[in-house]
């Protein structure tokens, strides 16, 4: 599960990159690269970054919940 979550958390800085630079600029990195909004790449990633913040909602809860944070030491050697 832990690359499932990094893959999900790169998507989501992806995504808020490209919404920082709609919101600054009105320019949107993802259609520009992929052909614009209706072209078939850029839904698919605009959907596997909205999946993604969807997946996020559970760690997130658990951070809340307390059960989430983990500190794991390397033993002594």
């Amino acid at each position: 599960m832990y690359w499932l979550n990094t893959l999900t958390l790169l998507l989501i800085v992806i995504g808020g990159i490209n919404w920082l630079l709609v919101g600054l600029f009105q320019f949107d990195l993802v259609a520009a690269i992929f052909g614009g909004q209706d072209a078939a790449l850029s839904r698919i990633v605009y959907i596997l970054v909205g999946l993604s913040a969807l997946w996020q909602i559970g760690p997130l809860l658990r951070l809340f919940s307390g059960d989430g944070v983990t500190v794991r030491r390397t033993p002594p050697r």
